[in-house]
């Protein structure tokens, strides 16, 4: 009986360790958009920490990692900057439209040095002469897309010209916008408001007028086609969706809704959208 009940346990052991096994060897491959980096690396951190599953997580421009995914044929979630990107994915059937979630909303703003040693106070100002600005690639980079159509929707033919002379730039990602501010390579960004908050000691926001605002952005969330576990993919989308991921969100003063961002704005804009970004805007 000893006998029996020893193999037994065994037996209950050894299944033990494999599903422990399996638990342990989850993993999965996600594509972020770098408008969210700062809180979705802790997100992902504390992802990993709390269930075991490891995440990789392949940050860039939002266009740029959505052609990577499709490049290599694999990943499991695609988590854009913007609607524009999820609209394409959605599309070329990138992703199951089903499971897109709408994580945070994102206002435009002007990004200057700490101190704002130029004294940028409007759109317009990033029309002097001699003053650096940069923008991303709006070939592949969602604020840089949102960027053109302000410049479009609000400069003058001259204006845009002078703009054009100041612009020493595109950068290749939400990061590295932010990026250009905190190390002084230039004056000023059209980015996103909530850059200061990734480095508020190096960066500091002026406003956009409600009137030069063209809409509201928002990050989306949704689980690739490529997945070959979706369950897995689903759990981590309810995570990031969740009062955690939402938390670490709220760290960073991303808007957790609509209604945050306009009153933020002072008024109400339409939400998501795309934007065709002129082929004069392709090439700087």
């Amino acid at each position: 009986m000893k006998k029996v009940t020893s193999a037994l346990l065994l037996a209950v052991l050894f299944l033990c360790s494999i599903s422990y096994a399996q638990k342990e060897s989850k993993s999965l491959l996600i594509y972020v958009g770098a408008a969210s980096k700062p809180p979705t690396e802790e997100i992902v951190a504390q992802f990993q920490k709390e269930t075991g599953i490891k995440v990789e997580a392949i940050f860039g421009g939002s266009g740029y990692i959505m052609s990577q995914m499709k490049l290599v044929g694999k990943g499991d979630i695609y988590f854009p900057g913007s609607s524009d990107y999820m609209e394409i994915a959605k599309r070329e059937k990138l992703v199951f439209p089903e499971t897109e979630k709408k994580v945070v909303y994102l206002v435009n703003a002007i990004n200057v040095q700490k101190g704002n040693p130029k004294n940028i106070q409007s759109l317009k100002d990033l029309c002097k002469p001699r003053l650096k600005v940069a923008i991303a690639n709006p070939e592949g980079v969602c604020v840089g897309s949102y960027a053109v159509e302000i410049i479009e929707k609000n400069l003058s033919k001259e204006e845009k010209e002078q703009f054009r002379k100041n612009l020493s730039n595109y950068t290749e990602s939400c990061d590295k916008t932010a990026s250009a501010i905190a190390l002084k390579t230039v004056d000023a960004v059209i980015g996103w408001e909530v850059f200061q908050y990734w480095n508020p000691d190096l960066i500091e926001t002026i406003p956009l007028k409600k009137e030069e605002i063209v809409r509201i952005g928002y990050i989306p969330i949704a689980i690739a086609t490529y997945t070959k576990d979706k369950k897995t993919a689903q759990k981590f989308i309810d995570y990031v969706n969740g009062p955690k991921g939402k938390a670490i969100f709220k760290k960073y003063s991303y808007f957790a809704n609509p209604a945050e961002a306009e009153k933020y704005i002072g008024a109400k804009k339409p939400i998501g959208g795309e934007y065709v970004v002129p082929a004069s805007w392709m090439n700087k």
